[in-house]
């Protein structure tokens, strides 16, 4: 229960510290919600990242979808993705699932370093 409690706060605290705060601001919010909410480190890293992969990739993919791929199809073109869009988008989720992965784990170390 912690964990999908953990993962869903992850994920809409970070939709809303986007709305204004820097792309980095979702890294400050799954280090709180780690700290706040006790899990083991891996349960922490795996709920940060399971979060922000959502609702990156759920993000990007709408945004693909509102343009026709027309961006996302450019931007794949000039990275070695083969103009793929759905390898870009799987790859800017799993950025964002990355930093916020780590940052949950750092919380969750900061929490036990606490005690």
């Amino acid at each position: 229960m912690k964990f999908l409690t953990a993962t869903l706060l992850t994920l809409l605290l970070a939709f809303v510290s986007g709305l204004y705060l820097p792309w980095w601001g979702i890294a400050i919010v799954a280090l709180l919600v780690a700290a706040i909410v006790h899990q083991k480190a891996g349960k922490a890293f795996l709920s940060g990242f399971l979060g922000l992969f959502l609702l990156w990739g759920g993000l990007a993919f709408w945004i693909d979808m509102k343009n026709d791929h027309i961006l996302s199809q450019k931007i794949a073109a000039i990275l070695p993705l083969g103009g793929n869009s759905i390898l870009l988008i799987l790859v800017t989720a799993l950025v964002g699932g990355l930093v916020a992965g780590f940052a949950a784990l750092s919380g969750s170390f900061l929490r036990a370093s606490a005690k």
